[in-house]
């Protein structure tokens, strides 16, 4: 953690330890605080199953432009080997300090990776991966001690092996890893976690509709005032440093899709048996009273330009952020990017059936679940614009099988200053 760094510049540098000298490194210090700055471009990322193919995408975003990249998590996958996977994981599951280790070394040997934190500062969250999948807060009575354990192995391995400051030195099973960015004047990034404090996921004992996907109707507990993705004082912080922010460009850094989506296509569902709407309920739309407290600030205090970027759902999406998604004529009080993943697959047999209930989502104005990449964002005085990176995909999974797989726009959507939403560039 370095002192005395002027603002807005590169810096080139290198890690010595005993004889050992580590290839030379790129970095680039954000502009000063409130100074004015009419541009900023980024990268965001997430979801990065070793056992599902090469990180093709790093390959190319190491090539592109950047000021910085964001990681929104799944950093690494705990999941023991997979062998029908490209690549296999090296050890069983993690679950001691040990195998959390020598998960991010295996990791962290990727060249392509290698290459894009080489080439830019990282910005980095996880979600639930770098633990265990879907772990929420303290998980289920009984269960608390034996994820707790987990949880101090995971964390102090997360911090051991990605760029944090010593302010979020892990202590046991916490990990301070909510916290702020300024770039200038132009835009204020603020980093979420969705994993620590949540509330468990609602409506366990509901069957799914689809088969390892949690889409069910809402139960009772899910409209819960008490159901929480962050917590009371991560809330809290958000809402008071959106209050304070004096940015152009004000985005929220968090991990699963904030926006409401209706997976039960068209009127009928009672009649064929089924519930009337579906919904994903370890996204937001499991915590439907903590989303309108903030679209309710964001509508009333009304800061600059709200932007939600999001991964884990390896697809992509863009939705305008509506005070009531059922109510097409309502407010719309910001946007929302979801990224695909760098390997992670979507679910093939899933991709008809959100392409058949976009016309009951029309705040969604985008959908593909085919691809992998990462977003590219530019940002002005006057626009955000998101470009859609991809690389070839094949196989039954979707992987990626090339290694140095080249990247492509499917593409590209713009927020204009003062208007809230997203439209096709």
């Amino acid at each position: 953690e370095l002192s005395g760094l002027q603002p807005g510049r590169v810096y080139w540098y290198q890690f010595t330890v005993g004889p050992h000298r580590s290839p030379v490194g790129r970095t680039k210090t954000a502009p000063a605080p409130g100074a004015k700055t009419d541009r900023l471009r980024f990268a965001f990322a997430s979801c990065q199953d070793y056992q599902n193919g090469f990180f093709a995408a790093y390959a190319a975003m190491a090539k592109e432009d950047l000021d910085f990249v964001v990681h929104l998590g799944d950093y690494i996958y705990e999941y023991g080997p997979n062998p029908g996977g490209p690549r296999q994981h090296n050890a069983p599951e993690t679950k001691t300090l040990a195998d959390y280790r020598n998960r991010y070394a295996l990791y962290k040997r990727d060249r392509s990776l290698q290459a894009a934190h080489a080439a830019f500062p990282f910005v980095v969250v996880w979600d639930d991966h770098e633990v265990r999948n879907d772990y929420a807060g303290l998980g289920k009575a009984g269960q608390a001690a034996d994820l707790l354990d987990r949880r101090a192995a995971a964390y102090q391995a997360y911090y051991e092996h990605m760029p944090l400051r010593r302010a979020q030195m892990p202590k046991g099973p916490d990990l301070l890893l909510y916290r702020r960015f300024a770039f200038g004047d132009l835009a204020e990034l603020s980093i979420l976690d969705t994993r620590q404090y949540r509330t468990d996921q609602p409506c366990k004992a509901e069957p799914s509709l689809l088969p390892g996907v949690p889409i069910k109707p809402r139960c009772a507990e899910a409209l819960s005032a008490t159901q929480t993705m962050t917590g009371p004082a991560q809330e809290k912080w958000l809402l008071e440093g959106l209050e304070r922010s004096r940015a152009r460009w004000n985005v929220i850094g968090q991990q699963t899709m904030f926006a409401e989506f209706d997976f039960l296509p068209g009127p009928g569902n009672t009649a064929a048996g089924l519930p009337p709407e579906a919904f994903n309920l370890d996204q937001w739309d499991g915590y439907p009273a903590a989303r309108s407290r903030l679209l309710q600030f964001l509508n009333l205090r009304k800061p600059s330009n709200p932007v939600v970027i999001t991964g884990d759902i390896h697809s992509s999406w863009v939705h305008d952020l509506k005070m009531d998604f059922a109510d097409p004529k309502s407010a719309t009080v910001g946007a929302e990017f979801v990224g695909t993943s760098i390997t992670s697959s979507f679910p093939r047999a899933l991709i008809p059936g959100v392409k058949a209930a976009l016309a009951d989502n029309p705040h969604c104005k985008f959908f593909d679940g085919a691809n992998r990449g990462y977003v590219l964002c530019t940002l002005t005085r006057d626009t955000w614009r998101s470009d859609f990176r991809v690389v070839p995909t094949s196989g039954p999974t979707g992987g990626v099988l090339v290694e140095d797989a080249p990247a492509t726009t499917l593409a590209s959507f713009v927020v204009e200053n003062g208007k809230p939403g997203a439209h096709a560039a």
